[in-house]
């Protein structure tokens, strides 16, 4: 049971041994959620084929889309009601609660129905050929016709974390991988359905698990659980949500628009097999990149209360330990990647040209890969105290402002090579802009301090 105690234990336990306390959870959560996606591609690899890859790979921009739309209520929405238990205001985190579920639904089934009127020209737009097609578009009817499932339980997994409940939060997420890897060599192989069979699995795992989320909050004695009166949405509330949650959306919408754009050129300068090695390299990349996002979900709590408590001491503290943390997650990716590529790829084919291209991508992505780590969790910790303009200028410095002129300018002089190596250069001068922002901040927290003092 969630106490009004147990929401200030953030402001009073050691930093450390709560970072432990909610990050390892979230990251048991966020390398699941990793894994549930790298076995749709094993078995979607072994057991329909290299295009079946490639035309996975095309669905991604889809998947962060329907993720922008789904952060833009989950993160804004948990972020919002760290700095509202902190300032033990629990009326409104009840308010945002029912909020959550509101907005949820409505932008859900908008994103459903108008994406599934313009499947085809859109899965075109996204890099898809005659031969990927058949793949793309079985995956994502039936991944959009169960979007509001996603969402809902994306949505609810956010806001049972940020209310005291990181474990609950991994186990749902746990689940939900666990069923997926059950059921997708069902529907794969026993129900003969091919990649739509791996949809299939997917949904239905959430749909369990989100059955289990919404007993937890119909839970009367939790701190926050729904009753009557809280799902009418509220302006002022909705605009805050949104605007914390804006700089993830915007974030999942550069997101979008890069893998567009790596698709594009990858079909342009190389071929569709190419594509396919991407998303095998991007699957494994993610890997690390999920646990550094669960560190980051383990620190947003603690920040966000801490910052609301004006204990600027302990918003520095869980800031430094989760940089160091996710910097040592980061180097590990990148020695895989340099030392181990080929033997790494090979776990999702078994072509060998496919194995080719995705071990060559992998190593050029993780070049940078050291300090991605500091740069991500920069972003986030902005983000984690409310400061969305500053989160949204580091998410989109990265991703637009520099990787998407690369891939659109590096390619005209060194064709595919040049998709390639846009990722890694992306990394490394983000990275200096994040350290510039971050420091002006400390010196900041450091002079307010002082002054409380």
């Amino acid at each position: 049971m969630t106490t009004k105690g147990t929401a200030a234990e953030l402001g009073t336990q050691p930093i450390g041994k709560l970072l432990m306390q909610y990050a390892i959870p979230a990251i048991i959560a966020m390398t699941a959620a990793s894994l549930y996606n790298m076995v749709d591609s094993i078995f979607i690899g072994h057991g329909v084929g290299p295009m079946a890859i490639s035309g996975l790979a095309i669905t991604f921009p889809f998947m962060n889309l329907g993720a922008a739309f789904g952060s833009l209520v989950g993160v804004g929405a948990s972020t919002l009601i760290s700095v509202k238990l902190g300032q033990k205001d629990y009326a409104t985190a009840q308010q945002i609660l029912g909020n959550v579920v509101s907005l949820n639904v409505i932008i859900g089934l908008l994103f459903t129905v108008i994406t599934l009127i313009f499947l085809d020209p859109i899965l075109y737009f996204f890099g898809a050929s005659e031969a990927t097609l058949p793949y793309a578009r079985d995956y994502m009817t039936v991944i959009l016709l169960g979007n509001v499932i996603t969402h809902m339980y994306l949505g609810l997994n956010s806001v049972l974390r940020s209310a005291g409940h990181p474990q609950k939060a991994m186990l749902a997420t746990v689940l939900t991988v666990v069923i997926n890897t059950i059921l997708d060599p069902l529907f794969i192989y026993g129900f003969d359905m091919g990649i739509r069979g791996a949809a299939v699995a997917t949904i239905l795992a959430q749909i369990i698990s989100l059955i289990w989320l919404v007993k937890i909050f119909s839970n009367k004695e939790e701190l926050l659980h729904f009753r009557k009166g809280i799902y009418r949405l509220k302006r002022v509330l909705v605009e805050n949500v949104i605007g914390i949650g804006l700089a993830p959306f915007f974030m999942n919408l550069a997101s979008c628009m890069i893998i567009i754009l790596i698709n594009n050129g990858l079909k342009k300068y190389d071929s569709d097999l190419a594509i396919g090695a991407f998303g095998i390299a991007n699957r494994i990349v993610f890997l690390f990149v999920m646990i550094v996002m669960g560190l980051n979900q383990g620190m947003q709590p603690i920040a966000g209360y801490n910052y609301g408590a004006q204990q600027y001491h302990r918003v520095n503290h869980v800031m430094k330990l989760t940089v160091i943390a996710a910097t040592i997650v980061t180097t590990t990716g990148f020695l895989v990647g340099i030392f181990i590529p080929e033997l790494t790829v090979s776990a999702f084919t078994s072509h060998e040209k496919l194995i080719e291209l995705s071990a060559r991508g992998f190593q050029i992505i993780v070049l940078f890969f050291p300090i991605i780590g500091f740069q991500m969790v920069t972003s986030n910790f902005f983000q984690s105290i409310g400061m969305a303009k500053k989160a949204i200028i580091l998410s989109l410095s990265r991703q637009v402002l520099i990787l998407i002129p690369c891939l659109l300018i590096l390619p005209l002089f060194w064709d595919a090579d040049g998709i390639w190596y846009s990722m890694p250069i992306s990394d490394f001068l983000a990275s200096i802009i994040a350290a510039v922002m971050l420091y002006n901040q400390f010196k900041h927290f450091k002079h307010k301090a002082a002054q409380m003092d």
